[in-house]
């Protein structure tokens, strides 16, 4: 059984850091500096057209202690929290346009007031990688303060090790989708996890006691969260991004990452309810294979 990782303890962030770039080529790819937090920006980088000032950091209250803030970290507490853990990598791509030297000072300063953790996470096929997830105290902070939007569901803590490392390759999957959704005009995003979903359906069926498995009850439970039965079950996405059309109407798009591990049973309810599939690029050929078996022609996207 996988054990719960907890964050380090005893070590502060620049130690933390080091001692990644040490022990793990992902941040070493990274390529975080060793510099003093002070020296925030890079020479070469500050030259560059994307450079930026950092905001200054204002003072937010929780329990009555004290912290102090940027809207870059405040933002890359939201982006982490909505997907549970992120990849350092992830985060410097999307959430700091791939600028290190911008994230680094950020991520210091959050760990070093408790509200973020980051933990190298083993992989059974790789190398481990670093995640971040935020602390009890962080998601405190963003819900008191509704910094996500009333709507959107934040998550603190690190799970299980495969847990950890699959809700981590959501987020990029998403920076997909987001792309395109955006791309059309497509504004308010809100991301939803399956625990969201599970929740919300599982509540709804128990309301029905023992009538719940009935066809009918089944039927009209998912087709009120949008989703469908599919041999007698409701297939849940991982991610479902719901967001503004340009027209007004609200929409959304129900997003799977599959694996090569997919059972074939399970595949084929993912496709039947309509999920675009994700599948990391060493796996698509797999599965599309499985599917051209079954004469299907659902797509599978590389992610």
């Amino acid at each position: 059984m996988d054990r719960e990782f907890n964050p380090e303890e005893g070590i502060s962030p620049r130690e933390l850091f080091d001692k990644f770039e040490r022990t793990s080529h992902v941040i070493s790819h990274v390529g975080l500096p060793r510099s003093p937090v002070q020296r925030e920006f890079h020479s070469t980088e500050a030259h560059s057209p994307d450079f930026r000032t950092p905001d200054p950091r204002t003072v937010h209250q929780i329990r009555g202690r004290l912290y102090r803030l940027r809207s870059s970290e405040i933002s890359a507490m939201v982006e982490i929290g909505k997907f549970h853990t992120v990849a350092v990598e992830d985060l410097c791509k999307s959430a700091y346009s791939g600028h290190k030297n911008r994230m680094r000072p950020d991520l210091e300063s959050l760990l070093r007031q408790g509200l973020v953790q980051m933990k190298s996470v083993p992989r059974e096929d790789k190398g481990p990688r670093q995640l971040l997830a935020l602390t009890k105290t962080g998601h405190g902070l963003l819900k008191g303060q509704q910094a996500a939007g009333e709507e959107q569901i934040l998550y603190h803590g690190f799970k299980k090790r495969k847990e950890a490392h699959h809700d981590a390759d959501l987020y990029p999957l998403y920076q997909k989708e987001a792309e395109k959704i955006k791309r059309n005009g497509g504004r308010n995003l809100r991301v939803i996890l399956d625990y969201e979903l599970q929740k919300k359906i599982y509540h709804d069926l128990a309301k029905l006691g023992p009538d719940r498995a009935r066809p009918e009850n089944m039927r009209t439970t998912a087709e009120r969260h949008g989703l469908q039965v599919v041999r007698g079950k409701i297939p849940l996405p991982d991610l479902r991004i719901e967001y503004d059309t340009p027209d007004g109407e609200r929409s959304r798009v129900d997003v799977e990452l599959a694996t090569s591990h997919y059972r074939l049973r399970h595949l084929l309810e993912k496709v039947g309810a309509g999920f675009s599939i994700y599948a990391h690029s060493s796996d698509v050929p797999n599965l599309r294979r499985v599917l051209d078996q079954r004469e299907l022609t659902a797509e599978i996207l590389s992610l």
